[in-house]
């Protein structure tokens, strides 16, 4: 199996810089520094890595946006792992923190940086500890600070632990965290890559991503993008979780049969019960049924079923559970994390959790699932960031697949009220 980001993860004393330097890490830098900051755009374009966060968005195209002539610039890493489900940054974050430190002085030298914010959310006080130790050491061995490697090339990182915000996870509310502001998204456009902190160009990434970059700089993009499928380049990490034998991270090559993951690196469903459902890419994107497993694990492919590729998360459900509860569950958590700035979200994620409780207890008005499109129509798409369209995307898959787990409820509260 091909392994590019995990490839000595598990190695004992990864996170120090002796052991990292030994297996090859920085060997790139120097190299990279002889090349012109654009050729690194080029060939990170070239490579067709997209953004790992969940947007998938074309890494060097993102780069490429940023303002022209406009200084200072900016670099911050999104750390804010905070989607349920997904863990694989966090990984990355503890076994190989000069794997991300690579990436961003990369990243930075080829965007004509000299500043770096490295955002955890709250709840990781312990890897931001483990990255200020490998910061020290980079400083001490000279691949930070100034004049980096006699190249001319000045950058510094710093870390910054956020206060437990869901919603800073997304961008533009994580630069509003950054600056001392309220947690919340700001409205687009502009765009980051134009106005972004401090209302300068700012490269915004995502752990993953950028741990992605030192492999392509130093092996060549080609050898990257052939790797994957057509459109969606390279490996992938991916964290399984709920109803498999051996839930974990597992990087995979993009375009591997989804099944081969659940069955395959996860050993299975638990007691060798039926799959029922499967969510590909963690809470905030659309559940699939079973029968759709054989979908390759990539952007393209898991769109066609109607889902996306997201964080990475795979969530997966086996026979006993009851999608109305999965869904309940997951409608609590966006309700307690909406940042209230809009009608739509504030409003909505809390109109939903209520119907679902309602729906459960056997106190369904009317019809409750039509007042659940309802409103899930009226929240699609007409909220200020893209946390209310992640609320509705286990309600509205959900209904549409497991329509029969919604009515079960309904059937059992008629039935009382009959007799």
């Amino acid at each position: 199996m091909t392994q590019i980001l995990f490839k000595n993860i598990n190695l004992e004393g990864l996170a120090t810089l002796p052991v990292y330097e030994k297996h090859g890490g920085y060997r790139g830098l120097k190299d990279a520094f002889k090349k012109e900051p654009e050729e690194l755009v080029e060939m990170v374009k070239a490579s067709g890595l997209r953004g790992r966060g969940g947007a998938g968005f074309p890494t060097g195209l993102k780069w490429s946006f940023l303002a022209k002539d406009v200084f200072p610039r900016y670099l911050c890493c999104n750390a804010d792992e905070s989607e349920p489900g997904t863990c694989k940054d966090r990984e990355l974050l503890l076994k190989n923190p000069h794997l991300l430190i690579e990436g961003m002085i990369l990243c930075s030298y080829a965007c004509r940086i000299q500043t770096g914010y490295i955002y955890f959310r709250g709840e990781f006080y312990d890897l931001a500890q483990i990255m200020e130790k490998a910061l020290g050491e980079a400083y001490e061995k000279g691949y930070l600070g100034k004049n980096i490697l006699g190249a001319g090339f000045d950058l510094d990182i710093y870390t910054h632990l956020g206060a437990g915000a869901y919603i800073c996870g997304e961008e533009s509310a994580l630069l509003n965290s950054l600056e001392g502001r309220r947690g919340e998204p700001r409205m687009k456009p502009p765009f980051p890559a134009v106005e972004g902190l401090y209302a300068k160009p700012t490269v915004i990434n995502n752990v993953e991503t950028l741990c992605a970059v030192p492999y392509i700089i130093t092996e060549g993009p080609e050898k990257y993008a052939a790797l994957g499928t057509e459109k969606s380049k390279g490996t992938k990490l991916v964290s399984v979780s709920g109803h498999v034998k051996n839930p974990g991270n597992y990087e995979v090559v993009l375009g591997t049969p989804t099944r081969e993951i659940i069955y395959g690196l996860a050993g299975g469903i638990r007691d060798d019960n039926e799959l029922k459902a499967f969510i590909p890419g963690g809470s905030s994107v659309p559940m699939v049924p079973a029968s759709l497993v054989d979908t390759p694990y990539d952007y393209e492919g898991l769109q066609a079923a109607g889902s996306m590729l997201g964080s990475g998360a795979l969530i997966v459900l086996d026979h006993t559970v009851n999608v109305v509860e999965a869904t309940h569950r997951l409608v609590s958590f966006y309700m307690h994390e909406s940042c209230g700035k809009c009608t739509p979200c504030r409003e909505g994620t809390r109109w939903l959790w209520q119907i679902l409780s309602r729906i459960m207890k056997g106190q369904g008005e009317g019809d409750p699932i039509d007042k659940l499109n309802d409103i899930c129509d009226n929240m699609s798409f007409k909220c200020f960031c893209p946390l209310g369209d992640a609320a509705i995307a286990p309600v509205v898959s959900g209904i549409k697949h497991f329509r029969a787990d919604y009515e079960e409820f309904l059937q059992k509260a008629a039935a009382g009220a009959a007799g």
